[in-house]
């Protein structure tokens, strides 16, 4: 989403972004102020369809609207675009779209708007990374093969019934299949993105509350809201500058010094002083967001038979209570399962579920080390991304821990990769040799989420690449199930596999934390730990 800015304005969002204050004509207070929030580079160009990580994922959630929406206080998937999806047997669905909505550059949004983007997302040709995301939809076999080229062009499931109305057929019965329509990877698309496709990537055109002006990657990226936005969500500012920093600590300094309004991930180290420091600004709050350790399983060192002792060896060599407790200061809770604590019991979280595997207990980690064949090459190394200045903390705290309980001291060492964008890339091309960060932000709040795209046969968020046939099978039963309580109990007893294999290790639940300067009123973050940016106040 890169491109042509309109140069004024560009001025003006930078000068409201250092010097903190009122640019665009508009007084302080009203809604023509520009305010300015930390950011990283997305790792990939904003495509619906080919974003799966957190920086980029804010700026869609900023320029699209999609058939559902998720409530910024509960999470509840809720009707945007959709005027109703209705079924009578789970598989075969109507969806029948509102009246006046358009794209920021005035084309009115259709059916097609809709079923082009998904046929586009789904193509095997177009290489997207949500591609995954169509995989329960009719004719996803053809039009993305898991091997050969594709044999269609468009989903055989999606028809065109007429301007407003759309149909869609499953490969399977997906009872909660409306819940995830709020995701990006199912936005709707204007006729520039495929007509012009490099004009539009250059600068993209959505349909949300705010539209691109300008992006200079390693700097920032200029978002204004957009006047004749038809929903009820409208932008409560005049826009927002995306401020990029490769160390989270240099951006909670800007803002103590009045440089920066806002910033939605509070580093660890500053978590100490962060209440004296803003008093009333601070913002901590549960999310759908949990921490674990993922394994390369297309490296042979991990993927052979046994690791699965040694990787619960190391889980058990974890102090979890200890670490939340001295580095991460109430913002984290040890986890013990692998999903998070905002589902709510009825919606599929189950404290305990992990059992002893998540309790920190250094003879039984040793033991099971052993007995695994040891720690490949004689020493892990977790992989994480160092521009944030709380993950070096954690993985060093970590490693201490793996190293006391093993009785080792070269046991566990941090391996840094300079940026986000580096790290997700090299995960992509697997060139994971060891454990590495896999943090996960939940894309709807359903169990389902915290599961299949994470473990599932090459799921668009497998990035270890583990696979259990046994796993699949439970995961294909639950989304198949239209009682809800038998769904989550069945992705539960698809959960207890990934513990039995120690898939991944679950380390912590993560709060949202944020703080603004008081320029800013009504700020919040979302149950995804994103802040909410329309509804924030300048001023």
């Amino acid at each position: 989403m890169r491109g042509a800015t309109h140069a004024t304005w560009a001025v003006c969002a930078a000068a409201a972004a250092l010097a903190a204050t009122a640019c665009g004509g508009g007084a302080a207070g009203d809604s023509g102020t520009v305010l300015s929030s930390s950011w990283g580079d997305p790792q990939n160009p904003l495509e619906p369809a080919n974003t799966n990580e957190v920086q980029g994922g804010k700026v869609l959630d900023m320029i699209f609207r999609g058939l559902k929406k998720y409530n910024s206080e509960t999470g509840k998937a809720e009707d945007m675009l959709a005027e109703k999806i209705d079924t009578s047997d789970s598989q075969n669905f109507t969806i029948t779209i509102k009246d006046g909505w358009t794209f920021s550059n005035g084309e009115p949004i259709t059916a097609h708007s809709f079923v082009d983007a998904w046929n586009y997302g789904a193509s095997l040709k177009n290489n997207q990374k949500n591609a995954y995301f169509y995989g329960y939809i009719d004719g996803y076999d053809k039009v993305h093969p898991a091997g050969g080229k594709q044999r269609a062009d468009k989903l055989s499931g999606l028809k065109v019934v007429d301007d407003k109305t759309f149909t869609v057929k499953l490969r399977q019965k997906f009872s909660t299949f409306p819940d995830t329509l709020g995701y990006p990877a199912y936005a709707p698309l204007p006729k520039t993105f495929f007509s012009d496709h490099a004009a539009w990537m250059s600068k993209p055109v959505g349909n949300g509350p705010y539209a691109i002006q300008s992006y200079t990657k390693g700097s920032q990226m200029a978002l204004t809201k957009w006047d004749a936005y038809p929903g009820d969500d409208k932008a409560q500012n005049g826009g927002v500058t995306l401020k990029v920093y490769t160390d989270s600590n240099t951006a909670y300094t800007d803002l103590l010094a009045g440089n920066l309004d806002l910033v939605d991930d509070v580093p660890a180290a500053q978590l100490k002083n962060v209440k004296n420091d803003l008093g009333g600004r601070y913002i901590n709050t549960p999310a759908g967001i949990i921490q674990t350790l993922a394994f390369p399983y297309y490296d042979k060192n991990w993927g052979k038979d046994g690791m699965e002792k040694v990787r619960t060896g190391l889980s058990m060599a974890i102090n979890r209570a200890q670490i939340t407790d001295t580095i991460f200061h109430k913002t984290r809770t040890p986890a013990t399962d692998w999903t998070s604590p905002v589902l709510g019991v009825e919606g599929g979280f189950k404290e305990g579920l992990c059992g002893g595997a998540c309790d920190y207990n250094p003879t039984e980690a040793k033991k099971l080390v052993k007995e695994g064949g040891g720690l490949p090459g004689g020493q892990v190394r977790i992989t994480y991304n160092a521009d944030t200045g709380s993950h070096r903390q954690w993985v060093d705290a970590v490693c201490n821990s793996i190293n006391n309980a093993l009785g080792n001291d070269k046991a566990c060492a941090g391996n840094p990769v300079g940026t986000f964008a580096d790290f997700r890339n090299q995960i992509t091309a697997k060139k994971m040799s060891g454990p590495f960060r896999a943090g996960w932000q939940m894309d709807y709040p359903l169990i389902q989420n915290f599961l299949q795209p994470l473990y599932y046969t090459n799921a668009s968020s497998n990035d270890g690449k583990w696979s259990n046939a046994q796993f699949d099978k439970l995961v294909d039963q639950a989304n198949a199930e239209t009682d809800t309580a038998k769904a989550v109990s069945t992705f539960q007893d698809a959960e207890k596999v990934v513990r039995d294999n120690m898939a991944a290790i679950p380390l912590w639940y993560q709060n949202g934390s944020a703080g603004y300067s008081d320029r800013l009123s009504n700020v919040k973050l979302n149950p995804f730990s994103v802040p909410v940016y329309n509804e924030i106040k300048v001023g």
